[in-house]
Formats: structure tokens, sequence, C-alpha cells
């Protein structure tokens, strides 16, 4: 009985898209724009997403948002569309198009699966929380993983960007993803990853080690960004670790204090733009824009 509330907020999310303004092209004068609502396919399902569009010949991004939130909903505290919507523009402003993609069972996606959370709630109930972690990590490997995959595949079917003109980022599980998926597709340009796993690392080895592989295993540029308030800011010292031991180009940011709790320091890709945005699209400029 409590699923109906959850979606009658999903779909009111599918009709409300404030207008926001940006500059379309860098240079452009500002003007209201709001983002396309496109269908992926991953498989079966039919997965939907938020996309800014800049010339067709412009770099890519797709973003994968986290698998946390009070409900299908949000994403950490805030409304998924909102949380797309404070990021969509600052890409195209810089001259991306940028797809923030609703994976399986969250967002604009609510109907096309269960919502995570709600299947490691479950799962923790039923075997504890061991069985939890164990069944978290094989979602992140099947099907969590295979939404992202179609995500870069939809991009790549869309626009005439060229090899390495598709970069993806991530926050948090979506960063785990994006780490994979990087591992999985050596034609991405870049990987630029907020928070992964910052609050999980320290309690799962099999999660380090799968993390850990990607990152020993992928040949894409990989950008790692912490508060320094986030939960840990252990997996992203680990990584960008094992990243320089192979001589792997990356970078990581560890940004101040954002805020005044570890969930504001973990949310800070939505809510702290200004302070990543420069470093972020100059390792983007670097990479995928050439």
């Amino acid at each position: 009985m409590t699923a109906l509330p959850r979606f009658r907020g999903v779909f009111a999310l599918i009709l409300m898209f404030p207008s926001v303004p940006v500059s379309a092209i860098p240079g452009q004068t500002s003007r209201f724009i709001a983002p396309e609502t496109v269908v992926v396919p991953s498989g079966r399902l039919r997965l939907k997403g938020f996309l800014w569009r800049s010339k067709d010949t412009a770099p890519a991004v797709l973003f994968l948002h986290g698998s946390g939130g009070i409900d299908p909903a949000h994403t950490g505290k805030l409304p998924i569309a909102e949380a797309a919507e404070r990021l969509g523009p600052v890409f195209l402003k810089h001259g991306y198009t940028f797809l923030y993609l609703f994976r399986r069972g969250q967002g604009l996606s609510a109907d096309q699966g269960p919502f995570i959370q709600d299947t490691l709630q479950r799962e923790r109930a039923l075997g504890g929380e061991e069985s939890r972690k164990r069944l978290q990590i094989r979602l992140l490997t099947t099907d969590h993983l295979n939404d992202a995959t179609a995500g870069v595949a939809f991009l790549k079917s869309l626009f005439a960007s060229g090899p390495h003109r598709i970069a993806i980022a991530g926050h948090s599980f979506g960063g785990q993803l994006t780490l994979l998926a990087a591992e999985h597709d050596s034609t991405l340009g870049a990987a630029v990853v907020f928070g992964a796993a910052a609050a999980s690392w320290d309690g799962s080895p099999e999660l380090r080690e799968l993390l850990l592989a990607a990152v020993r295993t992928t040949t894409v540029p990989l950008m790692l960004i912490h508060a320094a308030n986030d939960y840990s800011i252990a997996s992203g010292k680990a990584l960008a670790g094992e990243s320089a031991r192979l001589a792997n180009p990356h970078e990581l940011k560890i940004y101040p204090p954002f805020g005044q709790t570890p969930d504001d320091g973990h949310d800070f890709v939505y809510t702290g733009v200004s302070q990543w945005e420069d470093d972020a699209f100059r390792f983007l400029e670097k990479y995928v824009r050439h």
C-alpha cells in the first residue's frame, strides 16, 4: 500500500520540468531551456532520462545518480528531478550534451523495476547485513551496470561525437558504476567519480577488490572527487593510489568540508557545484574535447 504515493510523486515529476537559464554554447546569451525527456532501452526495460542537447558534434556526458533516498523520487535528500536540473545546465553551459539517466526503479524510471533500497532492506531483513552486501554487489555488477552501459550506448547512437568524445560521471553508487563502466568500455574519453563507495569502502572487502580491479584494468582517465567531510575519503585515496602505481592518467581532488554533516559532504556534487566545476571541466577539456 506504500507504492501508490511514491508513484504519484514520480508522475508529478514527469509533469513538472522547471525551465532554467543556461547558455547552450559557451559565449551565447542566456535563455530559458528545459531538458528533453528521452527513452533509453536497457534490455526489455524502457528507462527515462533528462537530456540537455548541445551541438550534434559536441562531446557528451552520461551521469549516474546514487542509490540512496527516502523513496524512488529522491537521491540523497534532494528530489531526483531537482538534482538532475542542478547539473544539466552546468554541463550545457560548458558545451556538453548531458544525459541524466534514471536507472530502473528510481525517478522517472520507477515503473521499470523495484527501488534498489527497498530490495536491499528486504534482503537485510531476511538474511542479515552480509546478505544485503552480497546482493548490492550483484546488482552493481548486473542490473544497474546494464543500465549504465545502456546509457552510454544511447549517447553513442544519438550523436556523431566520435571516439573518446563521450565521458561518464557518477555519484556514490553511481560513482561505483562509473568505474565499472569505464573498465568495460575503453572508448570512453574520461570518467569523473564523486564519492564512490564513501559509505561502504571500509565495511566491504569484496567491494574494495571489485573497484580496485576496475582501476587496474581500465585505460580511461579517472578523476576522483570527495569533500573532506564525506562519509570517508579512503576509497578515493586507495583508488588514486592504485592508478598512480600503474601510471594511469588520474586526478584526486579532496575539497574542503562542505556543509555541516557527512551527508552534506557526500552530496556536494549537487550543492557545491562552484567548488568542483572549474577542476572537473578542465579535466574533461583535457581528455574529451579534442
